[in-house]
């Protein structure tokens, strides 16, 4: 099983072409795996009947049929707050621990009819809220690389079941949402590639809604390849959601590419308190190697960076409150019993339903959306948000300009438990959003790629950033680096 952890989509779909391995033998491999590794509670339900059925269906193409598909016998996780029929859907919380959707996320049926085996519905903090993953009523998840009962560090949030899944081997690919970072934060702090397209490029459909102008469905995987080859399972445009880019997606083909003309920014305003010695040189360290590759890195600015993190709180709360007030207890979801009127059952099952950080942004959300304080923050957040967009617009379309951004992705290798759990959920969010969250309101590509270990042995990774719709660079850069730094292979955790 130690070599479970190091396999790639398409060496995995070599050997069962090869007959080494079938489906059905990978994908109970895969189950076994989950279930060894129980104890980093990367899963919130293993769909072990599901998965049989898929790697069966899988073994005909490959064997009967002679028609596999992209990702025929491909194990992958779905964090669980993406709608998945006759699939529990709980998105981690109380409130909707016993939805049952009966329909599918398009990202889902993509990749099912791309021939992907689902494994388990993933961990994550409850409705996402979070950046550690420690927040979920099931518990929290736990750092494949550094696994202690007793001292356990963070697998990063909210998707943090998602990077535990494929960081420990029982999936080769899965799926997370990404707000803030959401994807690229834990992917960064599990040593795994974590890509969020730009929005629009992949369906929100089926997604359970936080931030719907910045949520993002994102990609967790071993390799650049690997997210590349989910990636053009899932995007394109889509008709149940409104808000796909509706030109028809091209998909994208990995090469050796030549930087000598690719132009590099590394944005000064990034360089911020509480950033690490680590990360620092770890930024450092690529961006020689880049310059070494005849790349062209030159200083950039990005003025309302400081200001970004302050902006995307007030519009995620706002947002979050509109959003959370579908759970009354009526239609679906916790029904508080007992209750003597209308109001008293909203209330009860709100406060049964939610935990205290849900509650926290709902009533805050619900204060900047007060008549008398609509203008004074919800407008003028909207207005400052149009300014951070129009930075990243400057500096990647001015003649002066570059073509991607390269950053740290989160500002220290994967904290101990102990340590996170002394700030507030804000706090650490605020502290663990601020190199990813401008992506999302701006609306971009990013993509975070392990790039070395520390001293604690915990990965480091850094981020590039591109223009809408500018992936195909992206992917092939991301993969240059990848390539350069060889970064490590997680053994097995036993």
């Amino acid at each position: 099983m130690n070599k479970l952890t190091s396999y790639t989509i398409r060496e995995i779909q070599k050997s069962y072409a090869d007959k080494i391995l079938t489906p059905t033998s990978f994908v109970d491999l895969s189950l076994q795996r989950a279930k060894q590794t129980k104890e980093l509670n990367a899963y919130v339900t293993i769909t072990e009947d599901v998965a049989e059925t898929h790697s069966i269906e899988s073994e005909k193409r490959f064997y009967i049929y002679k028609k596999p598909k992209l990702l025929d016998g491909v194990t992958v996780g779905i964090k669980d707050n993406f709608c998945t029929s006759n699939i529990a859907t709980t998105c981690a919380s109380e409130m909707l621990k016993n939805f049952v959707p009966t329909y599918d996320a398009t990202v889902y049926s993509r990749l099912r009819r791309a021939g992907a085996c689902l494994i388990g519905k993933c961990n994550l903090d409850e409705f996402a809220m979070g950046s550690g993953t420690v927040d979920s009523v099931f518990g929290p998840t736990r750092n494949p690389w550094s696994y202690d009962k007793d001292k356990w560090r963070i697998a990063g949030g909210s998707s943090g079941g998602s990077a535990a899944a494929v960081c420990s081997g029982s999936c080769l690919a899965a799926i997370g949402s990404d707000t803030g970072g959401s994807t690229r934060n834990p992917a960064a702090l599990c040593g795994v590639v974590g890509l969020k397209p730009s929005y629009g490029l992949v369906s929100r459909y089926g997604l359970i809604p936080l931030v719907n102008s910045m949520d993002v469905p994102g990609i967790l995987a071993r390799t650049v390849d690997d997210a590349t080859m989910v990636l053009n399972a899932i995007a394109g445009p889509d008709k149940n959601d409104s808000t796909t880019i509706k030109r028809v997606y091209n998909p994208i083909t990995l090469r050796d590419i030549d930087l000598s003309s690719v132009r590099i920014g590394i944005p000064k305003e990034y360089y911020c308190k509480g950033m690490s010695r680590e990360v620092l040189e770890t930024w450092s360290y690529v961006t020689d190697l880049l310059e070494n590759e005849k790349a062209i890195v030159k200083s950039v600015s990005l003025p309302h960076t400081n200001i970004s993190i302050a902006v995307y709180y007030i519009l995620n709360q706002c947002e979050v409150a509109s959003n959370m007030a579908r759970y009354d207890g009526v239609q679906y979801g916790l029904r508080a019993s007992a209750t003597s009127s209308t109001e008293e059952l909203y209330a009860t099952t709100r406060h049964r339903g939610f935990n205290n950080v849900v509650r926290s942004r709902i009533l805050a959300g619900n204060y900047f959306l007060l008549t008398k304080n609509y203008v004074k923050y919800f407008i003028k957040t909207l207005k400052l948000r149009r300014l951070i967009v129009q930075d990243f617009q400057k500096v990647f379309h001015n003649v002066d300009g570059v073509d991607l951004l390269l950053t740290p992705t989160t500002l220290t290798d994967a904290p101990l438990f102990e340590d996170f759990s002394q700030r507030t959920n804000r706090d650490q969010c605020a502290l663990q959003d601020y190199c990813t969250q401008p992506a999302n309101m701006a609306g971009i590509p990013a993509i975070s790629i392990p790039i070395k270990l520390s001293e604690n042995r915990m990965p480091l990774s850094l981020q590039l950033m591109g223009p809408p719709l500018s992936e195909d660079l992206l992917m092939n850069v991301a993969r240059k680096i990848e390539s350069l730094v060889q970064f490590p292979v997680l053994k097995a955790v036993t």
